[in-house]
C-alpha cells in the first residue's frame, strides 16, 4: 500500500483533522457492536477478514448483496431501489443493438465531481478510442457548472454513443455488450462490476475509492488505474488496452473467475448465504 492508496479521510499528517477524528470514533464504536455486517464475500477479502475477525465482534460477510437478493423469493421488496438518481429509460435497449463485449460503460457514481477540463479530457479520450460507449453524466458532475460537452465531440461520436443522466447499473454491467467499465472505484460499483464480470479502468476520487482501486488493480488483477491528472491520450490508451489488448483479456479472465466465486458465495450453502442465515438467527431473532 502506498500513502495515496489509503482512504482520503485518514491520509493526513494533522492529528486534529476532523475527519480523522470521526474515523477513530467510528472504529472505537465497532468494538461495542453486536455484529459487523460487510458487503463482501470471504474469497475476495479473506486475508483482511482473517485479521478483522480476531479483533472485532462477530463479522458477517453477506455480499455481494445483489447476487444474494436473487436467491430471495419474488415479492414486493423487488421494487425497492437504492439509486440516488432517477433511471433514464433506453440504456438497455440501446445496448441490445451492440455487439457482445464492444461497449465501454462510463459512470463516476452519484457524488464524484470533476472540473470542466477533466470532463473534456475524458470525452476526447473516449472518443479517440473509437469504441462505442454508454456514458452516464449527472447534471451535477462538474464542479460549480453544468456538464457541458464540446459540440464537436457530440457530432463525432453520435453514431456510437449514448449519453444518459442515470441508468440501472446492475443490469447494464450484466449486459453482454459491456466490455469495460470506466469507474470512480466506489465500493458498490466495484463489487457490481465483479458480479457482472466486467474489468475496470479506475479513476478514484475520494474516501475509500483509492483503496478499492489499489485492490482492483494490484491484488485482484481486474483493473487499471488512470492518473488523477487525466489526459485524453492516456484515456484513449487505457480504453484500447482494456478493450483490445492482451492485458485486457487477462483482466477479463480474472474478473470472470471472481464473478464465479461471488456467485458461489451467494447460493444456498455458500459463505454469504450461510452468514445471512446465521445473522438473522443469532442477531435478529435472539
Amino acid at each position: 500500500m502506498r500513502l495515496r492508496d489509503f482512504p482520503s479521510f485518514i491520509r493526513t499528517t494533522d492529528p486534529k483533522d476532523i475527519m480523522l477524528d470521526v474515523m477513530v470514533e467510528e472504529v472505537e464504536r465497532t468494538y461495542k457492536a453486536k455484529a459487523i455486517i460487510l458487503n463482501t464475500f470471504d474469497a475476495l477479502d479473506g486475508d483482511i477478514l482473517d485479521v478483522v475477525k480476531t479483533q472485532l465482534p462477530p463479522v458477517y460477510t453477506i455480499g455481494a448483496l445483489d447476487l444474494l437478493l436473487r436467491q430471495m423469493p419474488h415479492n414486493r421488496l423487488k421494487s425497492i431501489k437504492s439509486n440516488l438518481w432517477k433511471e433514464e429509460p433506453g440504456c438497455l435497449e440501446w445496448l441490445d443493438t451492440k455487439e457482445p463485449g464492444s461497449v465501454v460503460y462510463v459512470n463516476f457514481g452519484s457524488i464524484t465531481v470533476m472540473t470542466p477540463q477533466q470532463l473534456t479530457e475524458f470525452a476526447w479520450g473516449i472518443a479517440k478510442s473509437n469504441h462505442p460507449f454508454l456514458w452516464i453524466i449527472r447534471p451535477d458532475l462538474v464542479v460549480g457548472d453544468s456538464a457541458f460537452l464540446p459540440p464537436e465531440f457530440v457530432d463525432e461520436t453520435k453514431e456510437r454513443c449514448m449519453l444518459a443522466s442515470w441508468c440501472p447499473q446492475e443490469e447494464v454491467l450484466n449486459h453482454p455488450s459491456i466490455g469495460g467499465f470506466l469507474t470512480h472505484s466506489g465500493w458498490n460499483s466495484t463489487i457490481e462490476s465483479i458480479c457482472g464480470g466486467v474489468p475496470m479502468i479506475c479513476w478514484p476520487f475520494f474516501s475509500e475509492q483509492p483503496t478499492n482501486c489499489r485492490y482492483s488493480c494490484v491484488h485482484w488483477g481486474i483493473g487499471m488505474e488512470i492518473d488523477n491528472n487525466v489526459k485524453s491520450d492516456e484515456v484513449k490508451r487505457l480504453v484500447r488496452k482494456l478493450m483490445e489488448g492482451e492485458m485486457g483479456k487477462e483482466m477479463k479472465m480474472q474478473v470472470v473467475d471472481w464473478k464465479k466465486k461471488a456467485e458461489e458465495a451467494s447460493i444456498p450453502g455458500g459463505s454469504s448465504y450461510l452468514n445471512l442465515s446465521k445473522l438473522v438467527s443469532e442477531i435478529l431473532i435472539g
